[in-house]
Parts: C-alpha cells; structure tokens; sequence
C-alpha cells in the first residue's frame, strides 16, 4: 500500500465484501426516498396545493434517512475497531494519514453519490405525486444542500468514531443524537439559541427555501457551519489516528 491509490484500492474492496457496509447506503437511499414517497403520495391524494416551503416535503425523508447515512460514516472505520482489525490496516498501510485519508476519500465518494440519488429521488417523487415549481427561489441552491449533506454527514460521523476509537460507543452516541438529540435540544427553551448550530440542523437549514424565524444565519451560512463542523471532525480524528496504539 505505498500509495494513496492502493490504500483506497484496499478500503473499497472492504466496502464492497462487508455486506453491513454497503448495506447502510442501500437503507439510507431507500428510507430518504421512500419516506419522502409516501408521505407526498398521502398529501398529495388530498391536497395539490403549494406548500409555502416545499423543501419541507422534499426533504421530509432526509429526517429518516440521514441515521443511516451517520451509520454509513461510523461502520467505515468503526467496524475496524469492533473486530481489532485496525492493527491488521495499520500494518498494511503504516503511514496512518494515508490509511485515514483513504477512508475519508471513500466515505466523501459513498457521501457524495449516495446524496445525488437521495435528493434526485426525493425531488421526483415530490414532483410525481404533489407536483414542483421548478422555478421556485432558493430550490437548486436546496437541491444543491441537499446533495452535499450527505457526504458531509460521513465524514462527520466517520471524524466522529475516529476519534472515540471505539465502534459500540459511536453507534450508541451519534445515531440517537442525530435521529433525537439536535432535534430535542432545539426544542428547549434557551438552548435553540446554541442547537442551532449544530451540524445536522445548519446543514438541513440549508435545504430550506425560506427563511425561518429565530434563526440567526442564512442558508449558505448553515451549509458553511456543517462544513467547519465537519472538518473540524475529520482533523480530530486525523489527530486520533496518529496517537492510536494498537496491541
């Protein structure tokens, strides 16, 4: 593995045979769309009406959807940790930036198509059963967000587990915290103030079409603020990787 190349080589091939890895993309793409689906099928039967924000609709299963993608980010380094088979990457690649960066390259690739299938399902299936304004303000910059949100979660979440180092309490903090937690803590008075700048509520900011009250950034702010959140998240867990010692 004395190259890059290699090493992405070699984290592709454990993507491909580990059956829960490529699994969690399969789910994540089926609840987002799905979701998204049905709900726009239900409304749609009643109602043809313009919602006021139909990134509201659009992105309905995006709220479902994105566990699985964190799930995604964790299992892609995580997994190594659960079995010890990190010690067994790190002989095999033992500059251990090229063995992260490999792993963050793969997970911006999954990330990145995995959010150009979801979003394009989602933006069909509301324009099927509901119907879109294609020409509404604010919609490609929405599809756009809606596209980079997933391999930005990713990485967040593969950052993230890098950094515990430990698969179980990763899986046991960040998916509960992305599926509940942001959306708990927003609903407290006084702490909405502080959650929502918070990853995963900037970067489903930044999917909307309008703004919302209380919010004290635009759109392409809470794109900006997922970013720094999750550079910071990948840096800590280059970090990390560098100081781990394996038996």
């Amino acid at each position: 593995m004395s190259t890059l190349a290699g090493a992405l080589r070699a984290e592709r091939v454990k993507f491909t045979t580990l059956p829960s890895q490529w699994a969690a993309p399969l789910v994540a793409l089926a609840l987002t769309v799905g979701v998204t689906a049905a709900v726009s099928a239900a409304y749609g039967a009643k109602d043809h009406t313009p919602a006021p924000d139909p990134a509201n609709g659009i992105f309905y299963g995006l709220l479902f959807g994105h566990v699985a993608v964190a799930c995604l980010g964790i299992l892609l380094i995580g997994q190594e940790f659960n079995t010890r088979m990190i010690g067994t990457s790190l002989t095999a690649v033992p500059r251990r930036g090229r063995l992260y960066g490999a792993k963050l390259a793969l997970g911006a690739g999954l990330g990145l198509l995995l959010g150009l299938a979801s979003t394009a399902g989602s933006f069909l299936a509301v324009g099927t059963t509901v119907g879109l304004d294609l020409s509404t303000p604010g919609l490609a910059r929405s599809f756009l967000a809606g596209v980079l949100y997933h391999p930005m979660m990713v990485l967040l979440c593969l950052g993230l587990t890098a950094m515990l180092g430990n698969f179980s309490a990763a899986l046991g903090l960040l998916t509960p915290m992305v599926f509940l937690g942001t959306t708990w803590l927003a609903a407290i008075p006084g702490v909405r103030e502080l959650g929502q700048f918070l990853p995963d509520r900037a970067g489903l900011y930044a999917t909307r079409t309008q703004t919302e009250p209380g919010i004290h950034y635009g759109h392409w702010t809470g794109l900006l603020i997922m970013a720094l959140w999750t550079a910071l998240a990948a840096y800590g867990g280059l970090r990390s990787m560098r100081r781990y010692r394996h038996s």
